[in-house]
């Protein structure tokens, strides 16, 4: 449940060709996309590798038959590495290579899959599989809102990012002292919180490429592009899940 703001990228040089810039940003939003859905992609074969294959669960759970009953020392691990993934990248995106960023990429979205494996195991795959369309389409409706509105969303972004800080205590709260109506505030909330976060995301993303436009940082900013709007699907996914969900018997 994180998304941290990855930085602003300098300019390195004017947009004096209006038509080149926009060809160049429908190119680099396409590039973007598609990281994205090979992070998408490749958490969902991990995912899928570990339900099916009782061997490798093995490794990261404790398993009961075929439930999870808890987590042994490398399923923490992994749970919590791309956290620190992720604040370690935050503070040292300036000064990453194009190969170590997308080295974090991939780390973090295998990683993740590891935690999305628990959905599997929880819920029927019928309705995981309605969820995950839910999902897209919703993802799909915002980010175009994001890319398509002539209104300034960066005022938005401050209040969402509170909230995501928000909810991670509320959770950690939840986690300390169960409450079902906590769960569904905190669920309710999520939901809403990185349904904002998609769209002011993907109108993030093109400011930073007019920073980045015609500088070697370009590929480095469709990279954090889409680890941002990979983590606001990942985590609505995730929320609705909580709603729509159906659990195995």
């Amino acid at each position: 449940m994180a998304n941290p703001n990855f930085g602003t990228f300098n300019r390195a040089g004017t947009v004096a060709d209006q038509a080149a810039f926009d060809v160049g940003l429908r190119a680099h939003m396409v590039r973007v996309y598609n990281y994205m859905a090979s992070g998408l992609a490749l958490s969902g074969i991990v995912a899928f590798s570990l339900f099916n294959v009782g061997e490798l669960a093995a490794l990261f759970f404790q398993m009961q038959g075929n439930r999870v009953i808890g987590l042994n020392m490398l399923g923490w691990v992994a749970i919590f590495a791309p956290l620190g993934l992720l604040l370690l990248t935050s503070f040292r995106a300036q000064s990453m290579s194009v190969g170590a960023v997308q080295a974090v990429y991939w780390a973090v979205t295998a990683l993740m899959g590891v935690s999305l494996s628990l959905l599997l195991f929880r819920y029927t795959g019928a309705s995981v599989a309605r969820t995950f369309f839910v999902t897209a389409a919703a993802f799909g409706a915002l980010s175009l809102y994001g890319y398509t509105t002539k209104r300034d969303l960066s005022a938005m972004g401050k209040f969402l990012f509170m909230g995501v800080i928000g909810l991670i205590l509320a959770a950690v709260v939840n986690m300390i002292w169960p409450s079902g109506a906590m769960s569904f505030i905190i669920s309710a909330a999520g939901v809403l919180i990185f349904s904002g976060l998609i769209a002011y995301d993907t109108q993030r993303i093109k400011e930073q490429y007019a920073e980045a436009w015609g500088s070697e940082t370009a590929e480095k900013v469709a990279v954090f592009g889409a680890l941002s709007l990979y983590l606001d699907f990942v985590n609505l996914f995730q929320f609705l899940m909580m709603f729509l969900g159906q659990e195995r018997e």
